[in-house]
């Protein structure tokens, strides 16, 4: 299984900043160390180019993005200070969402050790994210005739605002999000399928509403074609333990998320990326864990024929 990592194009944060930016590097490390690296392969993706990016996001965003003009109330809204390595940080993960799927496609599972940036719109950055991977990434697929129908599986524990938006009535792709009801973001957008846990939720009913949610998958694969690309966003942020997520999964309950995802795209035979999406542990080994609990379970999937 391909693995792309973007952490040593740094995003320099002062230190006070509450994004725990230092998950990306501990998780690779341990990728690396671990008997998983030993079949599967640590690679440094291209850049998104300005063309790739301007398939999802408008030309006026992008170049104030990269040319540095976003106003003071859009460098807040985006939650990360303006500089030139942001902009690069920005695009290598880009760059890593797009190269996961097309490994997906030779493969049937590639993953990106960062991205998930799902509350960025077509003319906004917002919420720690600047470029959304996964709609450049399918757009960009869609662009080169590689790919028709694609899907995104948004268990981070805030709703995709930003991906839900940039899809709104396109029957290509099916945006779904199970989130947290009363977290961020503040204003919803709808997505194909929304499932709004309360506060609290634990194993047992997040797990029934994945369950549920992938029969839907199902429907409207039945209904408008079959899935040619899945894209999972595997957020850690649904953790019992997490700064920011107010609901109740246990490590072993986002193992068993990861596995019923993991199985659904391996029986449907849909090609699945993985990108990490949100975590905000107090103790961020525990994110390190949780994302690299996912990535062993993919490897295991693909090392037993995917």
């Amino acid at each position: 299984m391909r693995l792309y990592y973007t952490d040593h194009f740094e995003l320099p944060l002062p230190e006070s900043h509450r994004f725990p930016m230092a998950k990306y590097r501990l998780l690779r490390q341990r990728i690396a160390q671990s008997e998983i690296h030993d079949s599967d392969t640590l690679l440094v993706p291209p850049a998104a180019t300005d063309f790739e990016i301007s398939l999802c996001h408008t030309s006026e965003y992008l170049q104030a993005v990269a040319e540095g003009t976003l106003t003071s109330a859009e460098i807040r809204r985006i939650g990360f200070p303006w500089s030139a390595k942001m902009v690069e940080r920005s695009r290598r993960s880009t760059g890593a969402t797009i190269a996961a799927c097309r490994a997906a496609l030779s493969d049937g599972l590639a993953a990106n050790l960062a991205g998930g940036t799902h509350h960025a719109f077509a003319d906004a950055g917002e919420g720690y994210c600047v470029f959304n991977d996964a709609a450049v990434a399918i757009r960009t697929l869609q662009n080169e005739g590689l790919i028709r129908r694609a899907c995104v599986i948004d268990l981070d524990v805030h709703q995709g605002n930003g991906t839900a938006a940039i899809f709104a009535d396109d029957p290509d792709v099916f945006t779904l999000s199970i989130h947290g009801v009363k977290n961020f973001p503040l204003r919803k957008m709808p997505s194909d399928l929304d499932v709004a846990l309360p506060d609290g939720t634990g194993d047992a009913d997040y797990l029934h509403a994945v369950d549920e949610s992938l029969e839907q998958l199902d429907a409207d694969a039945l209904q408008n074609g079959p899935f040619d690309l899945a894209i999972y966003l595997a957020g850690a942020d649904p953790f019992i333990d997490d700064r920011l997520g107010r609901l109740h999964l246990t490590q072993k309950g986002l193992a068993d998320r990861d596995a019923r995802v993991l199985g659904w795209s391996k029986q449907k035979n849909v090609p699945l990326a993985i990108a990490m999406a949100g975590g905000y542990a107090p103790r961020i080994e525990d994110i390190v864990t949780i994302h690299a609990t996912t990535l062993a379970l993919a490897s295991n999937h693909c090392n037993s024929g995917h």
